[in-house]
């Protein structure tokens, strides 16, 4: 049992899953061309008008990013980790931070500016902003030259 609509015959008698099929070569070809898109130069030109708009940066190409070569810096930060030196050094200033009372002088800023402004009207991002150059400038130079050394030390044994 076959039923005839606008070109196409559905054969829905013998099995209700199965798609439509279509009667001629044309009507198949007319569905799936791109009628309502343009040319494929024309689709490249309208990508790029469309990218020249956006004020960002372009994106880099997969070959690109893979032809890049990385920069001291990030060799210096993936020789730390792939040795496991990175997560010792963040436990070594953790303690040396607690040690000198840094963290509990941090605890105590956090916690007048809360009674300042008001327990609900702070959030974590104010206390954040406020915080961390205050944060950053009393950390004690020992701790900072301890860093130092431990990371200088490290440099000069990983690099042959």
């Amino acid at each position: 049992m076959k039923n005839k609509e606008k070109g196409k015959t559905a054969l829905s008698a013998r099995n209700p899953y199965q798609p439509e099929r279509l009667e001629t070569r044309e009507a198949y070809i007319n569905l799936n061309s791109t009628h309502w898109s343009s040319s494929e130069p024309e689709k490249k030109r309208k990508e790029k008008k469309m990218r020249a708009s956006i004020k960002r940066p372009p994106t880099p190409d997969a070959d690109e990013e893979q032809d890049r070569q990385p920069n001291l810096q990030e060799v210096i930060n993936m020789k730390l980790i792939e040795s496991g030196e990175k997560e010792r050094l963040k436990e070594l200033l953790r303690e040396r931070l607690i040690e000198c009372g840094w963290r509990d002088e941090m605890k105590s800023l956090c916690r007048a500016f809360t009674r300042k402004k008001g327990r609900n009207n702070v959030t974590l991002d104010d206390l954040v902003h406020v915080i961390t150059p205050k944060g950053r400038a009393s950390v004690p130079d020992s701790v900072k030259a301890e860093l130092l050394q431990r990371i200088r030390s490290f440099l000069a044994s990983a690099v042959p």
